[in-house]
């Protein structure tokens, strides 16, 4: 490069895009977490800048339709979810909640603020103000009711779904209240960590006097600027989680595995899904003491290329019966893969993030791990039986404690003119 240009390189006003992609998306993240604790995403080296972020980075997502977005959405980068508990006993102040956050949130997904400003310099301003100028990233917002939202407070009771049941205690599970339930979930995700918690942070602002946060978690992913193949994300413990996930771009997919139907649901729950959250802690300290051959028979997976144990690609068909020269099954029976194949008769759709949520400090240990989110037709027939499963013998259950969890129905989409729930309440 001549003297001319690397001059008008260094004169040129480096864009916000540009700094994240020098920095690796910042070095260290951070954001407000539940209790006040901050949470910081991982540094990821600065030695070799990421490709060009693809345009999808900071498109937008329509928030109207026949579905939520957010579920069969392909996953951005951030995510920033909670659950309200509501104070209030009046079933017209959670019908007006519902339109006013419908009306928030279609605005937020557009990149706008949240509503307009009064321009009252003695008044508060109606937007927090701390995604101006950053636009939409892609995001979504997607509400689902918890089963307690169909208790005796709003005379709903009766309306209640079947398959939103209690979910059974499942072995090795250190469940803790705060952590878990709630009578409204928010899913918000992005591609901007502040765009996400942005949204959430007006959401809850918008419920104050109706709903107050039961519990707040944010999470992260590989970046689409750092990766923009769009390859399976790892998680915390360096394997690729989701690589058999089923393709539901294909609509009779989506309906068979993800969306709620007429013959199982209330009519008002047509076109929605089940949303299973489970705030997964990874003993990080004692998965990094061990051996790489422990490591893979766990997952039953490579760590490096994600293939099946004895296959080369990621995507490769599982052969759980194939003996190695001893007669041993080259993919452990006990295998986290292994066991939630479930013979190719039972599948989930997963939508999970890894999470960081500084230091334990009873222990001085990591507070990490995955926020493991799924989307099922009906709970008790896919999510259920396949944990049950896991939780029984999967080798993982040696590095891991589930200690969140919370089953929510997933309301169907919203028209324009309409809002989220209209056809419940």
């Amino acid at each position: 490069m001549d003297t001319k240009r690397l001059e008008e390189a260094a004169n040129k006003k480096m864009t916000r895009r540009d700094a994240l992609k020098l920095a690796g998306v910042g070095g260290i993240g951070l954001l407000l977490g539940a209790g006040g604790m901050k949470t910081f995403f991982p540094a990821t080296s600065t030695a070799k800048q990421a490709p060009p972020a693809p345009s999808s980075v900071d498109g937008t997502i329509p928030f109207y339709g026949k579905h939520q977005s957010g579920i069969t959405t392909p996953m951005q980068d951030f995510i920033c979810m909670g659950a309200f508990d509501l104070t209030t006993t009046s079933i017209d102040d959670v019908r007006k909640l519902f339109q006013s956050w419908t009306s928030a949130a279609a605005r937020l997904t557009e990149g706008k603020s949240v509503d307009d400003e009064s321009e009252n310099p003695h008044l508060p301003p109606v937007d927090t103000g701390e995604s101006m100028g950053l636009g939409s990233m892609r995001m979504t917002i997607t509400f689902g009711l918890g089963a307690s939202f169909f208790d005796e407070r709003f005379g709903l009771a009766g309306k209640r779904p079947a398959p939103l049941v209690d979910l059974p205690r499942f072995n090795s599970d250190e469940i803790r209240k705060e952590w878990s339930g709630g009578d409204i979930v928010v899913q918000v995700c992005a591609n901007d960590p502040q765009v996400a918690f942005h949204a959430l942070r007006n959401l809850a602002r918008i419920a104050r006097g109706k709903a107050v946060l039961h519990w707040l978690q944010d999470g992260f992913q590989r970046t689409s600027a750092a990766d923009p193949s769009g390859s399976t994300p790892r998680n915390l413990m360096g394997f690729k989680d989701g690589s058999n996930n089923p393709q539901v771009s294909d609509a009779k997919v989506a309906d068979e595995i993800v969306w709620a139907q007429t013959e199982d649901n209330p009519a008002w729950m047509a076109g929605g899904s089940y949303m299973v959250m489970r705030r997964i802690r990874m003993r990080i300290e004692v998965w990094d003491r061990s051996s790489l051959d422990d490591q893979e028979s766990t997952f039953g997976r490579h760590r490096q290329s994600g293939a099946p144990l004895g296959k080369s690609g990621e995507f490769d068909e599982l052969e759980l019966d194939r003996k190695d020269s001893a007669g041993k099954p080259v993919i452990p029976a006990t295998s986290h893969i292994a066991l939630a194949h479930m013979e190719g008769k039972i599948k989930i759709l997963r939508r999970g993030y890894s999470y960081s949520s500084g230091m334990d400090v009873k222990t001085g240990q990591l507070d990490a791990g995955l926020l493991f989110i799924c989307f099922n037709r009906d709970p008790r027939k896919q999510f259920i039986p396949m944990q049950q499963k896991l939780a029984s013998v999967d080798q993982l259950n040696e590095y891991i404690t589930h200690v969140g969890s919370g089953l929510y129905a997933c309301l169907p989409g919203a028209n324009e003119g309409g809002y989220i729930g209209d056809k419940l309440f």
